[in-house]
């Protein structure tokens, strides 16, 4: 006897409450509100699901009807495995997971390519909020976002109307590694920095790019250096800064480089971020020029493995920053906007900084 090809319809909300002889509101609940049913009827309710085939609520109609995507979107200025690779970047995303983890929201990441004007991935996310994660201040995608009729938490750049600010004072920060290297009696110096706008570019920046960069952290930095450095008497329009638009070891090498060939006699070379540190470091061995006792070395961030280097730097608490940006914008007594959190940092000094060579 052939068995029929007609296979049984799929399960629904409805039919699973008839099988049960519950109502579709328990049905609901036992997804939901499971804190409305006992242990031993959510065991049967999901029990006959799974026999049945019932897959559970359509997301889509829960979501119209609640108007709750129960999810946010973290806004990133790269692509979407920069949220991977990056050290910082990973310490900022953990920190932020812990919060959604307990208010049970989900984690949508929303690339926004420097080098890209669409924003449709903006426009199109089903999210109840945003997080703009270290953008420039031209960015479409973080105009977009503001354009949006949710809370936003802006990490990493200055206050904007109608959003949250969760940071750190990059100024005074930069300003405290430049204090230590004048005190140890060096004079003569180089910057390597991280991208200062949207453009791919690589290269040599003189004093108007930085104050115009749209990057606020890097231009913040970079003023906390010409503040220190200006006033015990340095020209800063005769520092080399050299700025590199991808953020890896391999372009803290190649800033280095770059900032040899334009004054071989620096005898400290200031890095705005650990990564690009640690690239100037491997340069510097390879040129067979020893850190400290030829070139000193600064970072920026207090990563791991800068830590586990003895790097001299700033260390700052991402984790915490990702959990602070989570905890505003999860907030459910949510009332006002424009909060501003200014979290502490630490100078670490380490084993890359001492006095200049005579």
């Amino acid at each position: 006897m052939e068995r029929s090809s007609r296979s049984r319809p799929p399960a629904t909300l409805a039919s699973l409450a008839a099988e049960l002889g519950i109502s579709r509101t328990t049905v609901s609940n036992a997804y939901n509100r499971p804190d409305q049913l006992s242990p031993q009827l959510r065991s049967r309710v999901m029990d006959a699901a799974r026999r049945l085939g019932y897959p559970g609520p359509d997301p889509v109609a829960r979501s119209l009807r609640t108007r709750k995507a129960g999810a946010i979107g973290l806004l990133l200025t790269e692509q979407i495995s920069y949220a991977f690779r990056d050290p910082a970047a990973v310490a900022f995303l953990e920190g932020l997971t812990l919060e959604c983890d307990l208010a049970r929201v989900g984690l949508l990441l929303v690339p926004a390519r420097p080098d890209s004007d669409d924003t449709m991935a903006v426009s199109s996310a089903a999210v109840d909020g945003f997080i703009a994660y270290s953008m420039p201040d031209d960015d479409p995608h973080l105009a977009a976002v503001l354009a949006r009729p949710v809370p936003a938490v802006i990490c990493d750049q200055p206050a904007v109307a109608g959003a949250d600010l969760v940071g750190i004072d990059d100024r005074a920060a930069a300003r405290g590694i430049a204090d230590h290297l004048i005190a140890l009696g060096h004079r003569r110096i180089g910057v390597v920095c991280m991208r200062l706008g949207r453009a791919n570019r690589d290269g040599a920046v003189d004093l108007a790019r930085q104050q115009a960069a749209h990057y606020h952290v890097q231009r913040n930095r970079l003023a906390g250096l010409r503040d220190a450095f200006t006033a015990a008497g340095v020209a800063w329009d005769r520092v080399p800064v050299v700025e590199r638009f991808d953020h890896t070891l391999e372009a803290g090498a190649s800033g280095a480089a770059q900032v040899l060939s334009l004054d071989p006699g620096i005898t400290a070379l200031i890095a705005t971020s650990d990564v690009l540190a640690l690239g100037a470091i491997d340069e510097l061995s390879r040129r067979r020029q020893r850190v400290p006792d030829d070139v000193s070395v600064t970072g920026f961030d207090g990563i791991r493995a800068a830590l586990d280097a003895g790097l001299t730097t700033v260390a700052q608490p991402v984790g915490e920053k990702g959990r602070q940006a989570g905890r505003m914008l999860l907030d459910p007594a949510r009332s006002s906007h424009g909060r501003r959190v200014v979290l502490p940092t630490t100078f670490l000094p380490g084993v890359t900084t001492g006095p200049p060579r005579l």
